[in-house]
């Protein structure tokens, strides 16, 4: 059931064939009558979504010719409004971080563990899940580099902690750290952060930081200018727009 519904709710409004559907919920198993077996499990989905939904006029889960489909706008499904808020907030994040920073935090609240989590392991629901949890991560560091520009340094290290320990191959969170930290005072520990990463990467996969976590570690060690203007967090960040005519 759940993966059925995790399959419709992925194609909300629109109607998904009884062959896709059997290849989601039973890939590689054989099963002897598959409309019948469908027919069964959404009986039952809808014995359990119906009453929570208090929907009048007939089912949200609706049987179309040769499918199925989930019957609800888009934005009633959370993965679609995690998607939508977070492409807002990083719209804003160069010109309006404040508001870069409301949108992205909405976008976070809304996840509750792992994406679609106990919904099969068929090929749409697996290959949507890792989208899920790229774009989490991609939300994560727009929302420290939110907080890098408005000057919420402290807010920022603490998110950062915790992401370099659960990622701690993903340069980009190591040199968000150390941008952080090197901005509140603590170049010491903004140089431990940089050479405990380069030995994971040297250990776990037998290669040196990339470029940009090289160049910001020698700028760290000159204490150079620029990694106190806001073009440190994004490149273009301060500079005055170009208007076309």
């Amino acid at each position: 059931m759940r993966a059925m519904l995790a399959t419709l709710a992925l194609k909300a409004g629109r109607a998904v064939s009884n062959e896709d559907l059997v290849d989601e919920l039973w890939s590689g198993h054989a099963i002897g009558n598959a409309r019948n077996a469908l027919q069964a499990t959404a009986t039952r989905l809808r014995r359990v979504i119906e009453p929570a939904l208090h929907r009048r006029g007939g089912s949200v889960l609706r049987g179309v010719n040769n499918g199925y489909l989930l019957e609800l706008a888009p934005e009633y499904v959370d993965g679609n409004r995690f998607l939508d808020l977070a492409a807002r907030g990083t719209a804003h994040l160069q010109t309006h971080p404040v508001r870069s920073l409301e949108l992205l935090q909405s976008a976070l609240d809304l996840w509750r563990g792992s994406a679609l989590l106990d919904a099969g392991d068929g090929l749409r629901v697996r290959g949507a899940a890792a989208l899920f949890d790229e774009r989490r991560l991609t939300a994560c560091e727009d929302l420290v580099n939110a907080l890098l520009s408005v000057g919420d340094e402290a807010r920022a290290i603490a998110e950062l902690r915790q992401l370099v320990a659960l990622y701690p191959l993903r340069e980009r969170f190591c040199e968000l750290l150390m941008l952080a930290l090197y901005r509140s005072g603590r170049q010491g520990e903004a140089l431990d952060s940089f050479l405990r990463t380069r030995q994971r990467l040297d250990e776990e996969l037998g290669i040196q930081p990339g470029p940009p976590l090289q160049r910001l570690h020698a700028e760290i060690l000159a204490q150079a200018p620029a990694l106190r203007l806001p073009a440190a967090i994004l490149p273009g960040l301060g500079e005055p727009a170009v208007v076309s005519r």
